[in-house]
């Protein structure tokens, strides 16, 4: 069993033993702190947001280190999101919302303030427009399990 019977966490269907080692290993394993840290200032800072950054630091981990992927699956507060992403394969509509926000507030005033190169505008909003686009192509939570009760987070 990939993560062991001390874990309140189950194993997901698709998930596979961690695979990297030596360096890849501790790039991943900085990797997922470093998108930990950016999703607990997403959970303080009401324009960051959170459920993209646990979701990357959750595929890190699930590569790198098993007991980190287990404390992060079990955590009280961060460990709903990213067991609702592997139930549903679905975001809050809040989630979303806060993302999508912050997108345009970021690159948007990047562009404006930050960049004066013509091309590097195009870039940048055209980064944008792609995030936001894979943003609302990934159904809402809310429309994918109407009957399946949303895992409560402790904020």
């Amino acid at each position: 069993m990939l993560l062991g019977p001390m874990t309140g966490a189950t194993p997901h269907p698709d998930e596979r033993p961690p695979i990297a080692h030596g360096p890849l290993r501790w790039l991943l394993l900085a990797a997922g702190w470093l998108f930990v840290g950016l999703g607990v200032l997403g959970a303080v800072l009401p324009v960051l947001p959170t459920t993209p950054f646990l979701l990357l630091a959750a595929a890190c981990f699930a590569r790198s280190s098993e007991r980190f992927y287990a404390w992060l699956l079990d955590n009280r507060v961060f460990g709903p999101l990213i067991r609702d992403w592997r139930a549903h394969r679905a975001m809050p509509r809040h989630a979303k919302r806060v993302a999508i926000a912050a997108i345009v507030v970021f690159i948007g005033s990047s562009t404006v303030l930050f960049v004066a190169h013509p091309w590097g505008r195009v870039a940048m909003v055209a980064t944008g427009v792609a995030l936001v686009a894979f943003l609302l192509r990934i159904p809402s939570r809310e429309d994918v399990a109407r009957d399946d009760p949303a895992p409560k987070a402790d904020f």
